[in-house]
């Protein structure tokens, strides 16, 4: 498995919402880490708007990440194990997954604590009623997801770094 040519890189704007996905997400556990505990009658000022405001840019970055690989033919798949194309296709399925269902589970529970969500100073529609029992419930749900996220984030680092250092097979270069 030598080196990779230009044709199985990903193409300049992939590679650019990927690593805009990574500092977005960055920011985000940063934020949500840092901000105040949000609890029955929390107004949604400083880092809590922060954190309502990137999770929006996430969604629509997510959308159109999605809609790019869509359209566009990914590299081909980087030999090896069946397994281990197999996990990676999982790992990265669920990321995916993960990068859209997570913002929006915490989009609901803001619309059922009445707050407004934003992108770029527009007002999105609310997801749920104010006061919305299943939006509340679907709050511990982000929030736990928000760690199942950072498993399957730190699975696909450990998943890049082993491709590096054990398989030396350049597979960073795809994305860098």
């Amino acid at each position: 498995m030598s080196g990779f040519g230009a044709a199985q890189k990903y193409d300049p704007f992939a590679r650019l919402l990927h690593w805009l996905i990574v500092l977005l997400l960055i920011a985000q556990y940063i934020v949500a880490w840092t901000m105040p505990g949000i609890h029955r009658g929390t107004k949604p000022v400083g880092l809590i708007v922060v954190h309502l405001d990137l999770g929006a840019f996430i969604i629509a970055i997510m959308i159109v990440r999605l809609l790019w690989r869509i359209v566009r033919k990914e590299p081909a798949p980087v030999e090896g194990s069946t397994l281990l194309r197999g996990v990676a296709h999982l790992t990265h399925g669920l990321l995916y997954l993960l990068l859209i269902v997570q913002p929006v589970l915490g989009w609901v529970n803001a619309s059922s604590r009445g707050w407004q969500v934003t992108l770029f100073g527009v007002n999105l529609p609310s997801l749920a009623a104010t006061g919305s029992a299943l939006g509340h419930q679907l709050g511990g749900v982000h929030r736990l997801l928000a760690w199942g996220m950072l498993g399957l984030i730190g699975l696909h680092v450990i998943a890049a770094l082993y491709h590096q250092l054990v398989l030396r097979d350049r597979l960073l270069r795809r994305m860098a």
